[in-house]
């Protein structure tokens, strides 16, 4: 019987939170992006030092699910500029939510998601936006499920390939 556990990363998690990012982004998205576009996105968004840097970062929430000593998956929130679309003005993101391939089915996002939407109320925020790529409708199925919203749409850039984000907004 699996016990996941979930918890706040801390700085000595980096290392293994990053190699996490980068697998979970790269087997989400890498076969339909070019390789070239990958590396640069992974090289300026997942480095130990990144990861570091956010987990210690006041704004930031780096929540982890672990499976016994291993990284099921994890989800950031992030205080911040918010879209235009997003009608709440204390609305707080939900920046990354993956779970790795071997936890998949099994739960975890759903746990990471509540997590999230706990940590956001705990903020005092009184909204959560989201960006996800078009493409992704189970995805947006997922969001759909805790009450998000289509309210736009953005540019994400994998490393210079720009892509469209829906922008989805649920209120607290």
């Amino acid at each position: 019987m699996t016990t996941f556990r979930l918890r706040i990363a801390t700085a000595d998690q980096a290392a293994a939170l990053a190699q996490v990012m980068e697998r979970t982004f790269r087997a989400t998205f890498g076969e339909s992006t070019a390789e070239e576009h990958m590396a640069e996105h992974c090289r300026s968004s997942y480095r130990e030092a990144i990861q570091r840097a956010e987990i210690v970062d006041p704004d930031i929430t780096t929540l982890l699910c672990t499976d016994g000593a291993s990284i099921a998956g994890f989800a950031q929130v992030r205080s911040g500029e918010r879209p235009a679309c997003v009608p709440e003005s204390r609305a707080v993101e939900l920046h990354r939510i993956y779970v790795d391939a071997p936890w998949h089915g099994k739960g975890v996002a759903a746990l990471l998601m509540d997590a999230a939407l706990d940590d956001a109320t705990k903020r005092g925020a009184n909204g959560v936006w989201l960006g996800v790529w078009e493409n992704n409708p189970r995805a947006v199925r997922f969001y759909a499920k805790f009450g998000f919203v289509e309210v736009g749409e953005h540019r994400f850039h994998v490393g210079s390939d720009a892509q469209r984000d829906l922008l989805m907004y649920r209120a607290l």
